[in-house]
């Protein structure tokens, strides 16, 4: 049996990967399927929905647990059509059943809530998405980097700047439970985070997206300098309460307010058995992830987005206006945008959103283009797989059965088995594949 009291044998495999995926409270690992890309046509075509199939969506969510999660719940919407659905437990010792509408931790999907809060300030004239950040926050972000990283460059993660989570919890690489326990009831100030972003080498140079959390830990300090109100606060005012959403917020303590789940992180077997933090101090993640919300909200707040309820024409086009996050020469199955990715899935299907990653607690929100047809998704065991030799998570059957329901829930069609995984770009350190 793995565990942490076992660590050395682990922390070089563990140490490939934390460079690429290691606690991301983001774009996390997605667990997919190999597809070829489909000509133009045919992909277009396959955005095309059909009305909600209940019986196909039961049984591919149903299959998730089958595959090895231990819980999860969807909501897939369709127009005025909904669907809900759970499956699976919400806690391994009392085996209470999942149920959909609970609150979940949403991780990097936060950066969305973010990123319309800048640009609420953007349409107001406040902020220039193409100032430099030493504009706004002098005193932190110095230097040649102050001058030449822009308020863009923060939101669509090509700053230049290192993400800050290993160095904020010491020995994650040797020892995670004792890492993270230690961690659980530690409260730690943005500006502190974002000195440890600022003094850590980056993984890819100014211009070049390298997806990080301390760029979204600067966004709400600058939406903090612009306004003059807690970011938290400003965001919750501003974008939660203006889209009407009853269950999403910032956490005021390091518990869950509402019925959840617990939530059991693994670290690729290296945490076994796989331990409940359901209960954590999210100070840790702040504006780039610290945030409460429920599937139904998150499709709500979605469709408000993409339809143009939340931010003008101008703004959502900034929104939508996205960079490669795939090397030269490799095929692309991700664009992101300012707190906005656009995602393809094996079916050919291009589709809106962000998925976000926290200790124990993953989630997808994807919507169509116009916002009809949306899929958010959550589960409660995060960083399952096995690391191979190379120190890259293994292909497990929890990926395939996940994106199986994502994509037949977008697309209207059931999604067919394929042979391995689809990834996500692998980039960033601890965000892009495994999430926080």
């Amino acid at each position: 049996m793995r565990n942490a009291s076992q660590p050395a044998r682990h922390s070089v495999r563990l140490t490939a990967v934390a460079t690429t995926a290691l606690l991301s409270l983001s774009l996390g690992v997605l667990p997919a399927t190999a597809a070829t890309p489909l000509p133009a046509p045919a992909a277009a075509a396959a955005e095309a929905t059909s009305p909600l199939d209940r019986k196909a969506l039961r049984a591919s969510l149903d299959a998730i647990h089958r595959a090895g999660m231990y819980g999860a719940y969807s909501s897939v919407r369709d127009g005025s059509e909904r669907w809900r659905g759970a499956t699976g437990v919400a806690d391994v010792d009392t085996r209470r059943p999942m149920r959909a509408g609970y609150e979940h931790r949403i991780g990097s999907i936060t950066k969305t809530f973010t990123s319309v809060a800048v640009l609420q300030q953007v349409a107001k004239g406040r902020v220039d998405l193409d100032a430099p950040i030493a504009a706004h926050l002098p005193d932190l972000v110095t230097g040649e980097r102050g001058r030449k990283v822009t308020v863009r460059m923060l939101l669509n993660h090509t700053s230049g700047i290192a993400d800050y989570v290993l160095p904020a919890f010491p020995g994650i690489l040797v020892n995670p439970r004792k890492a993270l326990d230690e961690g659980q009831f530690r409260e730690l100030a943005p500006e502190k985070l974002v000195r440890l972003g600022l003094a850590a080498q980056p993984q890819a140079p100014r211009g070049t997206f390298a997806y990080s959390n301390t760029n979204y830990l600067l966004a709400g300090l600058l939406l903090e300098r612009v306004t003059g109100q807690d970011p938290e606060a400003y965001i919750t005012k501003n974008v939660i309460r203006k889209a009407g959403l009853r269950h999403t917020y910032f956490p005021r303590s390091a518990y869950v307010s509402g019925p959840h789940a617990r939530m059991y992180e693994s670290m690729y077997g290296l945490i076994e058995p796989a331990r409940d933090y359901s209960v954590y101090d999210m100070s840790w993640a702040g504006t780039a992830g610290a945030m409460v919300s429920t599937t139904d909200d998150l499709n709500d707040f979605y469709r408000l987005l993409l339809s143009g309820k939340l931010l003008g024409a101008a703004e959502l086009r900034e929104m939508k206006t996205t960079v490669a996050t795939s090397p030269p020469g490799q095929e692309e199955g991700m664009r992101y945008g300012l707190g906005l990715f656009r995602l393809r899935m094996p079916s050919g299907g291009w589709y809106w959103g962000h998925n976000g990653s926290v200790f124990g607690a993953e989630t997808w929100a994807l919507s169509t283009e116009d916002g009809r047809r949306q899929m958010s998704l959550g589960y409660n065991l995060t960083k399952y797989q096995e690391l191979g030799d190379d120190g890259m998570p293994l292909p497990n059957p929890i990926d395939t059965a996940l994106v199986a329901h994502m994509d037949g829930a977008l697309s209207g069609v059931p999604a067919k088995r394929t042979s391995g995984p689809l990834r996500t770009p692998q980039h960033l350190p601890l965000g892009l594949r495994l999430r926080p």
